[in-house]
């Protein structure tokens, strides 16, 4: 799983600025991790400024990111402590990537293709009765790059992940939209994983058709056969995933 962590680090979000930084990556790694268990109290101030190498001021600041992203509870003369996991936000860029550091990327990835199979669809219904030129425009440069990086994966993989984002701007649907923003680094992951079971050039060309028909019936403003045909695009992925992950975990055995 290292290249799917150096893949989803490349969207690594506030924790990774600054020194409070060091504090809000660390702490947080260790909450989802299990380090610490919900329920628990985090080490004192003053033990996490000596572990950190960084002022009071900074780990204040520190918890004060981790609280807001639920992952924990600040409480006058009591301490710091760690939230029940339904009070960590999920589609937060960090919390998803400390998931994948820590090996739980493949659940991670099998929730998110679940999320996609409701969201997706949905996305492409609307973006068939709102998507304007410029929208159009996006998807069909997005699926020319796939059709040309069909021998290059990692391109192939960014021009897979741009369509999608096209799709979900073209909703028009402000809530839509940013979900496909937060989840954009995972889909390029799990792109990559899919992909690796792929055993030839063709795949990638009959994948790129299947893009395309899900282009053809929002330019034609056919909302229910743009959400059937996305939703055929997304279990083709998800079929393709979980063969991956299943082929992944054969060779980790057999090493």
């Amino acid at each position: 799983m290292a290249e799917i962590v150096a893949e989803v680090d490349r969207g690594a979000g506030y924790s990774m600025r600054g020194l409070q930084g060091r504090v809000i990556d660390g702490v947080g790694r260790q909450i989802i991790g299990g380090q610490y268990a919900p329920g628990d109290l985090l080490p004192k101030e003053a033990e996490l400024t000596e572990q950190f190498g960084v002022s009071r001021t900074s780990v204040r600041e520190g918890m004060r990111v981790l609280a807001a992203k639920g992952l924990v509870d600040i409480r006058q003369k009591i301490g710091t402590r760690v939230r029940q996991p339904e009070n960590w936000n999920v589609f937060d860029s960090d919390i998803l990537r400390w998931h994948t550091e820590v090996g739980h990327g493949d659940e991670i990835m099998r929730n998110l293709v679940e999320v996609r199979q409701i969201m997706e669809p949905a996305a492409a219904r609307l973006a068939a009765g709102r998507a304007s030129m410029d929208d159009l425009r996006r998807m069909d440069d997005a699926l020319a790059a796939m059709v040309a990086n069909a021998t290059d994966r990692e391109g192939y993989a960014h021009a897979d992940v741009e369509f999608h984002l096209a799709v979900y701007a073209a909703s028009h649907n402000v809530l839509l939209r940013q979900f496909g923003s937060v989840v954009a680094d995972f889909m390029y992951a799990s792109f990559t994983v899919q992909q690796a079971t792929a055993a030839d050039d063709e795949v990638f060309q009959e994948d790129a058709e299947t893009h395309a028909a899900v282009f053809r019936a929002i330019n034609g403003g056919n909302g229910e056969r743009a959400a059937e045909a996305m939703l055929h695009v997304v279990l083709d992925g998800k079929n393709a995933l979980i063969k991956a992950l299943s082929e992944q975990r054969d060779g980790a055995g057999a090493a």
